[in-house]
Order: C-alpha cells, then structure tokens, then sequence
C-alpha cells in the first residue's frame, strides 16, 4: 500500500482516468483503490460514499466544461472569429482536466447514458453551449436554431472520432462553419 497521503483530487483524477479506461463500472471505491494501491479508508476519508464520489467528479467536468466553454467565447474578435474559436477548440484542452485527452467527454457522455446524474450534467453542459451558440449565430444575423444543433453535434462526433483515430479535426470544423456561413451568411 502507499505510503503517501491522497487528495480528493487525486482521487478525482483517478476515477476520470478508470472512467475513460474502463468505463462507469470502475468508478468503485475498491476498484480505484487497488489502482492507487491504498486502501478503501482513504476513500472513505474524502467522500461520504460513491454517489458523492460520482457528484464529485460529475461536477468538476461540468465545471471545467464551461469554464473552456467562457474561455473559448471571451476571446477577442468578431462574433464571426470567436465562432469559429468555439467551433475549433481543442477537447483536450478541457482546463483543468486535459490529463484525460479527447476521450473523456465521450466517457462521461457513456455513462450518462446509464447515470441519471452524469445525464443531468451532460443536459446541462449541453444547454449551455447551445444557448452559447444560439447568441453568437445571432449576433452574425443567423436565427435558424437547427444550426446550432448542426454545429455543436458535428462537434460531438469529431470529438468522439479524434479519441478514437487522434485525427485532428480543427480544420474540419472550420470548413463547416465556412460552409454555413456562405450558405446562410
């Protein structure tokens, strides 16, 4: 067993890392303690039980979701340059959490699949980014809501493809919202 005490962030970082490994099922006290090579009482120390555990984790991506999300809006420019910027964002850099690569927001979008908490946070995390890119569309002149949807699911799945072939597709998104705005621009 180890030596070294454990932070609830250690902890956390450890079931983001089962959770893109293995998958929800591995999100168990024993399970990560094994892979920490401690014992379930350290656990137990940081987190009243599992669910809060889960709570835990759920609420640092969901933070660290929409904090890249303010990050990737703030910037600098027209309504044009910062929808490209939110459209190109790297899903790595996910602040915070970038230790898990392209990979974890497609975890977290498995389990909610299965966790009625991990469901609500990707609702919510959703919400906000179309709500997000609704007003920049806006402000380009651009009201049609289906468009957002088309942006932000094309944005999903590239996410998704990149974990699985780490093909970069920055440039893919960016021909799309080139594409759009040609078409309704």
């Amino acid at each position: 067993m180890t030596a070294t005490r454990l932070s609830p962030d250690s902890w956390i970082k450890a079931g983001f890392q089962a959770l893109v490994a293995q998958g929800p099922s591995a999100l168990k006290a024993e399970a990560l303690a094994r892979g920490l090579q401690t014992t379930k009482g350290s656990f137990y120390w940081h987190f009243k039980d599992v669910p809060a555990f889960h709570g835990t984790m759920l609420q640092q991506w969901e933070e660290a979701s929409l904090a890249a999300l303010e990050a990737a809006l703030a910037g600098e420019g027209s309504a044009v340059q910062r929808l490209r910027h939110f459209a190109q964002s790297d899903p790595k850099a996910q602040n915070g959490l970038a230790a898990h690569g392209t990979t974890l927001e497609p975890a977290i979008r498995a389990w909610a699949h299965e966790n009625e908490d991990a469901a609500a946070a990707v609702a919510h995390v959703d919400a906000r980014r179309m709500e997000a890119l609704d007003k920049l569309l806006a402000e380009i002149g651009l009201s049609n809501p289906e468009l957002s949807r088309i942006l932000y699911g094309a944005r999903l799945g590239m996410a998704e493809m990149s974990g699985r072939d780490g093909i970069d597709n920055k440039n893919a998104l960016g021909t799309l919202v080139d594409l759009i705005l040609a078409l309704y621009g």
